[in-house]
């Protein structure tokens, strides 16, 4: 089922006999609703549906521009357009979601990934903007307490120490950034890292999971792992809800043919 917090719940009060009955249907249906939902979003990594790709739209108002153009009159086209040209490289990317990239979907509606504000290694506030250079990114939001998360953090890890690169002369860089959500326990992430043995990504935490929050104003984070490709502007050229073996030569080869669109520009 699809990877989600644990909510507190408020102890039922009671309820008139009389109304016993409607009050269980309503229930009832509600409980129908939710598991519809939750068989929507299953993810896994061996058996079983695989990288189901979500399918729920975004609801909420369009995603705010990054700090270098928000407020600025005259600037919203130059941001479309910015994420139109990443939206066509997305397509041309089509060809390499195959085998274990077979649910990457390309983005098809040009689309700003909202400047995620979170934790660095050193504790202190960051944003999306402010890491991974000014190359291409893959940004992975996870969780301890999600399984698939878990079981893709090593080819994640093995991705970066694959194409992770700072790029120059006039070649893109390429960074692997993955953000904890993990609310209850700030040592968690911490302690799986080292547990795990991963030592090519930096830890960024967001204790209070807001970024997962504020991906779905832009049709995201309706389930764990969600994992997004985006260009230096935060423009998207594609994402995956749900796992995926990033160290295999699948992963490896859309990633370099997505750097390869991003250095014609």
């Amino acid at each position: 089922m699809t990877e989600r917090p644990e909510e507190a719940r408020e102890p039922a009060s009671e309820v008139p006999p009389r109304r016993m009955g409607r009050f269980a249907l309503l229930l009832a249906a509600a409980l129908v609703a939710g598991a519809v939902a939750g068989l929507a979003g299953v993810y896994g990594i061996g058996g079983g549906p695989r990288n189901v790709v979500a399918t729920v739209p975004a609801t909420g108002p369009a995603a705010a521009p990054s700090p270098g153009v928000a407020g600025k009159a005259g600037q919203a086209d130059v941001v479309d357009d910015q994420c139109g040209v990443a939206s066509e490289a997305g397509k041309r990317l089509a060809s390499f979601a195959t085998g274990e990239l077979a649910a990457f979907a390309p983005t098809e509606k040009p689309t700003r990934i909202p400047d995620l504000a979170f934790l660095g290694p050193d504790g202190q506030p960051t944003r999306l903007s402010q890491v991974g250079g000014d190359g291409l990114k893959l940004v992975n939001i996870w969780a301890t307490w999600c399984v698939p998360c878990r079981k893709e953090m090593p080819a994640l890890d093995e991705l970066q120490a694959t194409l992770g690169s700072a790029g120059g002369d006039g070649a893109p860089g390429f960074e692997v950034i993955t953000v904890n959500i993990d609310t209850r326990d700030p040592a968690k992430p911490k302690t799986f890292f080292e547990e795990t043995g991963l030592k090519h990504l930096a830890l960024y935490t967001d204790p209070k999971a807001q970024a997962f929050q504020d991906l779905r104003v832009v049709g995201r984070g309706f389930g764990l792992p969600t994992t997004m490709l985006i260009d230096a502007q935060g423009c998207e050229l594609g994402h995956i809800a749900g796992p995926a073996e990033w160290a295999s030569p699948d992963a490896v080869a859309l990633v370099k043919a997505a750097l390869a669109e991003t250095a014609k520009r």
